[in-house]
């Protein structure tokens, strides 16, 4: 691997871990290494993904968005290429151990789709990660629940820019330079939670679906907990949300209180029939 090769996977990787700082470095791309400027994510939070976009799938069957995104489920969105010596291998893995630590159920409670913004790969490379990860979420036969896509330059860039995925192709290394991050969308394909990094702990993976999956997703109790956790962009994650413990609190006080009156008054009528 040339210097110059793993001088790019570095800075990638520096972006994968210091996403709270992308908004200060677009502003001042200035300082980054010429093949890393220009690559940031700039969240867009509600914003549509293009549903007519069209893909190839990893058996060479067209696919658009829309066949994806039904509307019935929320859709966990990488964008990697397959060819990548580093980050992307990193992201898939992360968003595999993730996914299985969610308690949720690829194809019954959401879907996942990959798609390949390198133009020049084809659906044989898409099949052998497909086939990877599948194997290793113990669901090989999931094809259609989590589909890897290649396609043309149009159709990538669209989905690309409306989730504010912005990525550059080095020359020199023939290799593309770009961010770490995954897309959770709203069975509508808006984005609803960008998540960051190459790690996606479980519980933040199952509340960002809950959530996006708008009382589609979930338990009853993973609906509380939405009361009570919020996503913090500086950390990443979702962290204890200081009204929500106190509603919650004031909640299991007023429940207390309401059993206790009530056996009260069951033997306050009990008594009287003596």
């Amino acid at each position: 691997m040339s210097a110059r090769i793993v001088a790019l996977a570095a800075g990638a990787a520096l972006l994968a871990f210091e996403a709270p700082a992308w908004a200060a470095a677009a502003a001042d791309q200035d300082d980054l290494p010429p093949a890393l400027q220009g690559v940031n994510v700039e969240e867009r939070l509600d914003a549509p993904v293009p549903l007519a976009a069209a893909f190839v799938d990893s058996e060479g069957k067209p696919v658009k968005l829309r066949d994806i995104v039904r509307g019935d489920r929320p859709v966990v969105m990488s964008l990697v290429y397959y060819e990548c010596p580093m980050l992307c291998g990193l992201v898939l893995g992360g968003l595999e151990r993730g996914l299985r630590q969610t308690g949720l159920e690829l194809g019954k409670d959401y879907r996942a789709v990959t798609i390949s913004f390198d133009p020049r790969e084809k659906p044989a490379q898409a099949l052998v990660r497909q086939k990877v990860y599948l194997q290793a979420l113990d669901k090989p036969e999931a094809r259609p629940d989590w589909p890897f896509l290649v396609g043309a330059e149009p159709d990538i860039r669209s989905v690309a820019d409306a989730v504010g995925f912005h990525y550059t192709y080095d020359q020199a290394s023939k290799q593309y330079a770009h961010a770490a991050a995954i897309f959770v969308l709203t069975p509508e394909g808006k984005v609803s939670r960008y998540l960051y990094g190459v790690e996606y702990p479980g519980r933040d993976l199952r509340l960002a679906l809950v959530e996006a999956g708008q009382g589609k997703v979930g338990t009853s109790f993973d609906k509380f907990l939405l009361t009570c956790y919020r996503y913090d962009p500086a950390s990443r994650k979702y962290v204890p949300y200081a009204l929500g413990l106190v509603r919650a609190g004031a909640m299991l006080v007023l429940f207390g209180l309401a059993g206790t009156l009530a056996f009260f008054w069951r033997r306050e009528i009990k008594g009287g029939r003596r």
